[in-house]
C-alpha cells in the first residue's frame, strides 16, 4: 500500500505515520531522512542532492523524486510505505505521479488530517510549554501562523488534486490520538475493499 499523509504542520502526520508504520508494517519515509541518507550513502542522485546543499540550494524535484525512487526500491518497502512531507505542492504531485507509473504503480490512498488553524495553534503553544529545556525554535505561534501560510499557499492545492484523483481521505485530526488513527485504519480497509470489488 503506497500512502501520502497530508495535513497542515502540527496536525499530527509523523505521529500517526509511525503508528500505521508499526501497526501494519509499512515504511515512513521522511524526505528529509532520504535525503541526507542518499548523501550519506553516496548515490548518483545523493552526489546531486549534497552538492546543491552545500551551496545552500533546494534541491529540485526531480532530484526529490529521483530519491523517493531509489527508497522505494529498497526491500523494507515492499509491503507499502507512508510519504511524510511529500508532495509539498501539484508539480511535486505530478513528478511523483509520473514516476509510479514510469513502474506501473499508483497512490492507494491519501489521508488528509483536517484540522482548524485555532486548533493548531494552541497544539503549538501548548507542545511550546510541555517541552523539557525550552521550546524547539519553530514551536511559536508567531513561526506557526508563518507555516501555516505556506502550507494554504503551496500545499492545500494537493487536497483537490487527490480529491479529483479519487483517492483522497479525509480524516477528523481533531479527534483523540487513539480516535484519529483508528479512523485512518477504516479509511484504508474502505480502500482495501474498494479495489477488492
Amino acid at each position: 500500500m503506497k500512502l501520502i499523509f497530508l495535513g497542515p504542520p502540527g496536525a499530527g502526520k509523523g505521529t500517526q505515520a509511525e503508528r500505521i508504520q508499526t501497526a501494519h508494517g509499512l515504511v515512513q519515509l521522511s524526505t528529509g531522512d532520504m535525503l541526507r541518507a542518499a548523501v550519506a550513502a553516496g548515490t548518483e542522485v545523493g552526489k546531486k542532492a549534497e552538492t546543491l546543499m552545500a551551496a545552500g540550494d533546494l534541491v529540485p524535484d526531480e532530484i526529490v523524486v529521483g530519491i523517493i525512487a531509489d527508497r522505494t526500491e529498497e526491500a523494507d518497502c515492499v509491503n507499502g510505505y507512508i510519504l511524510d512531507g511529500f508532495p509539498r505542492n501539484v508539480a511535486q504531485a505530478e513528478a511523483l505521479d509520473k514516476m509510479l507509473a514510469s513502474r506501473d504503480a499508483k497512490l492507494d490512498a491519501v489521508i488528509e488530517l483536517g484540522v482548524d488553524d485555532s486548533i493548531l495553534l494552541a497544539r503549538i503553544e501548548g507542545r511550546a510549554a510541555e517541552t523539557a529545556g525550552g521550546a524547539r525554535a519553530d514551536d511559536n505561534a508567531e513561526a506557526l501562523k508563518k507555516r501555516l501560510a505556506v502550507y494554504h499557499e503551496q500545499t492545500a492545492p494537493l487536497i483537490g488534486y487527490y480529491k479529483t484523483a479519487g483517492i483522497l481521505k479525509v480524516v477528523d485530526g481533531m479527534k483523540d490520538m487513539d480516535a484519529v488513527t483508528a479512523e485512518i485504519e477504516a479509511a484504508l480497509e474502505l480502500k482495501e475493499k474498494d479495489n477488492a470489488s
